[in-house]
């Protein structure tokens, strides 16, 4: 029972984590980006990486976690992949409308259940498939603005959506099939994803916004903001491995939404944005989607673990019955030769 209660603190400190250093970074890249001129998206998310593998190694020579070995091939694999996705996220926004880029983000749920589905033999119930319906159809009118296609996007976005999905689930396969905690696998597979996005990321950069990130004029405010976003990163990186590990991928997808309905509220009362009744109905849709998608997760659960505890005490009963019928079987023997 204490366990069961600290894994249920310890993951809902996870979700708060994720929504506030994701929400938090999102306001500090808004800003600056498009308040302070400084578009190198991709080349950030690989000082990003950096700067969390260097606190990691830091924290790991104070002791503060354990490095556990993990399978080279597996974690420059799982490593290349995640920094191939950021960087196909980022081309799929540089050559898509946003409304479409939007909808990509939005395929992603669909698809990482349709993947579980298949590969892992994952079930999905009518309820919970209805309430991720729900939320996406908020999220997407609340979000969605203008849906304008072409082919090179429309392939970068089916790749992104792609790499992402297969990331997100092999990062809850291997910590739980591996025994590597978040912080461990966070670890081991960070410096290739920062080193494949630093050898990219000006390239992307470049071809999405025709400006160099090195012949780029840093001001000390420009230069506060990249360290406050390399720090907020930390956290955002540490607590996506630990949701994602500690949940699912759908649940962090489903997570992923809430901020995005947090990020237009926040927009709108800090930063100005407009806002209209359309995002009022969306960001609503979306809200009773995620609670209905909580409440239906709870629920079968609960139900889940009450058939595993029936099993088990089923199953100890087999266990011992046969013993106890040996024994006095046994008993019955010994009395009868005795009397013999």
């Amino acid at each position: 029972m204490g366990e069961t209660h600290g894994f249920q603190l310890g993951m809902i400190g996870a979700l708060f984590l994720s929504v506030a250093s994701s929400v938090s970074i999102v306001i500090c890249n808004k800003a600056l980006m498009s308040n302070l001129g400084f578009p190198f998206a991709t080349t950030l998310t690989s000082w990003h990486l950096m700067v969390t593998f260097c606190t990691l190694h830091m924290a790991h020579r104070f002791n503060l976690f354990e490095n556990k070995p993990i399978d080279m091939k597996t974690v420059t694999l799982f490593g290349i992949l995640n920094g191939v996705s950021i960087g196909l996220l980022n081309l799929s926004l540089g050559f898509n409308s946003v409304g479409f880029y939007q909808m990509t983000k939005l395929a992603i749920i669909p698809f990482t259940v349709l993947l579980e589905t298949i590969f892992l033999k994952k079930q999905f119930s009518q309820k919970i498939k209805f309430s991720l319906f729900l939320l996406l159809v908020g999220v997407g009118i609340a979000s969605i603005t203008d849906l304008q296609l072409n082919l090179l996007g429309s392939i970068l976005s089916l790749l992104a959506i792609a790499t992402t999905c297969v990331g997100q689930i092999l990062t809850n396969t291997i910590q739980k099939r591996l025994n590597v905690t978040s912080t461990q696998l966070l670890y081991q597979s960070c410096p290739f994803q920062a080193a494949i996005l630093f050898v990219s990321g000006p390239l992307v950069d470049q071809c999405l916004t025709k400006k160099n990130v090195f012949g780029y004029k840093y001001s000390p405010v420009v230069l506060s903001f990249i360290v406050l976003s390399c720090l907020i990163a930390v956290s955002v990186n540490f607590s996506t491995f630990l949701v994602i590990g500690k949940t699912s991928p759908v649940t962090y997808q489903v997570l992923g939404h809430l901020k995005t309905c947090l990020v237009l509220a926040f927009g709108y009362t800090l930063l100005h944005d407009p806002f209209t009744s359309r995002n009022i109905v969306g960001i609503l849709i979306a809200i009773l989607g995620m609670g209905l998608y909580s409440y239906f997760c709870t629920h079968e659960n609960k139900k889940k673990q009450s058939v595993d505890l029936m099993t088990g005490s089923q199953v100890k009963e087999k266990d011992t019955t046969p013993l106890l019928d040996k024994d006095i079987a046994e008993v019955k023997k010994s009395t009868k030769d005795s009397l013999v």
